[in-house]
């Protein structure tokens, strides 16, 4: 499948040389407070941000016109999509530096769509990273950040793809505390939940902000400590979609689980275990028809 603004290179990728892939890694929320809402109707939220090894890859390649080739086992669910997030990516970093948007790009697609995890945001911002560089741009951090804060509330912070706690809209970016050591397990059903639904379905109060500490000395410190926060988008999402139930129940039974519970606006759920290697373990052992992954956190690129 190929989306394109057209031209003579809008075709598929024989022949084409891809440069070095950019990681788009899978946005996890450890807890996800709603701390209020604003009077244009956007919730306020409180958010530890981490990010997975799990993750998409955005590839680039010189072309006249600029397109788009989608690829990967996820890739097909995004083929109805009218105007993916890289192709708006790419158009709005060109438009910024007044150039005119080229290069053939393949986003090669490992997760699932509309699935809490952000993974057409993680896209965005690895557009937005790899066409600065591509280009010969270097725009600088802070404007790159203008330019994702634009494409959604997510995109900023998978700009830096760093752990980060999240608060306002999104818009509000510090510090996370020091992360232990541990590896982390996601599985999603296979079925997608729209985030405005969720956040539609949602009742009650509001959760204050959180108190974290500046680090956690291993895992398991760390997975006592988010007992006491929550999703309070989780109750929302079971009832709209009851599997999401089904796999928090499966991932707390699995052997050397030490805290489970939805990323986002679901359907993905995380555990939280001791290392890498349990994670990989514990994940293998989940149902085959759901998509799973188990592993450690995303380590990027200094």
């Amino acid at each position: 499948m190929v989306l394109s603004d057209g031209g003579p290179d809008a075709g598929p990728d024989t022949g084409q040389v891809w440069g070095e892939p950019e990681a788009a890694p899978a946005k996890v929320n450890l807890y996800l407070h709603v701390t209020g809402r604003r009077a244009d109707g956007y919730h306020l939220l409180d958010s530890l941000v981490v990010f997975a090894g799990a993750a998409d890859r955005v590839y680039a390649a010189p072309a006249g016109a600029l397109s788009l080739r989608l690829a990967g086992p996820e890739g097909a669910a995004l083929a109805a999509e009218p105007d993916n997030l890289v192709l708006r990516a790419a158009r709005l970093l060109a438009a910024e530096a007044g150039i005119p948007a080229t290069g053939a790009l393949r986003l090669e697609k490992h997760l699932p769509v509309a699935s809490g995890i952000g993974g057409g945001s993680a896209d965005a911002a690895a557009a937005l990273r790899l066409l600065d560089r591509a280009w010969g741009l270097d725009l600088g951090a802070a404007r790159l950040r203008g330019l994702a804060a634009r494409l959604g509330a997510d995109v900023p912070v998978c700009l830096a793809s760093h752990a980060a706690r999240m608060e306002g809209v999104g818009d509000l970016l510090s510090g996370a505390p020091a992360l232990p050591e541990c590896g982390i397990v996601l599985a999603n059903p296979r079925l997608p939940l729209p985030t405005p639904a969720v956040f539609t379905a949602r009742q009650g109060g509001f959760t204050p902000r959180a108190t974290l500490p500046a680090a956690w000395a291993d895992a398991a410190v760390m997975a006592d400590a988010l007992k006491a926060c929550r999703n309070d988008l989780q109750a929302a999402a079971i009832g709209l979609c009851p599997a999401v139930a089904e796999v928090l129940a499966a991932l707390e039974a699995l052997p050397g689980c030490l805290l489970a519970r939805m990323s986002g606006s679901g359907a993905t759920c995380f555990a939280l275990f001791a290392d890498a290697r349990a994670a990989a373990r514990a994940g293998a052992a989940l149902p085959a028809a759901w998509w799973r992954w188990g592993g450690g956190l995303y380590d990027p690129p200094v």
